[in-house]
């Protein structure tokens, strides 16, 4: 069971954080990265739209064969998306944590703009003493 990575998606589906906690993952150039997220971005827009049964808030999980996406959405259009095994039971708590950290850390920060990428020491000891290593 790990954690491999973690995005943070702002409204408007740029990448305003992305850091990865195991081996596992390819590593990509920033681009590529900002690609993925607008990707993502566009694949959850979709997903949200898709429901045969009245409204929805979009993919919370995208499961492929060797790893999960799971993906919390904010109120205000933040998504939060955890790279996981398929086998990582705590991904929902993890993302829990991770919002309270944004929250704490981030937006607190009366200097801080929600389309910027987060360039905060207090998130990033957070996000490391909740993660570590990505092995739970």
């Amino acid at each position: 069971m790990a954690i491999f990575g973690l995005w943070v998606i702002n409204k408007a589906g740029g990448l305003v954080y992305q850091r990865n906690f195991a081996d596992g993952l390819t590593q990509m150039t920033s681009n590529e990265y900002l690609v993925l997220a607008g990707t993502l971005h566009g694949i959850h827009a979709i997903t949200s739209r898709l429901s045969p049964t009245g409204t929805s808030s979009g993919a919370h999980v995208i499961e492929a064969e060797t790893f999960k996406m799971n993906i919390s959405l904010t109120a205000t259009g933040t998504k939060f998306v955890l790279l996981t095994s398929l086998a990582e039971p705590s991904a929902n708590t993890v993302l829990q944590k991770v919002y309270e950290a944004y929250a704490d850390a981030v937006m607190k920060n009366p200097f801080h703009n929600p389309e910027m990428p987060i360039r905060s020491e207090g998130f990033d000891i957070r996000i490391t003493a909740l993660i570590g290593t990505g092995h739970t």
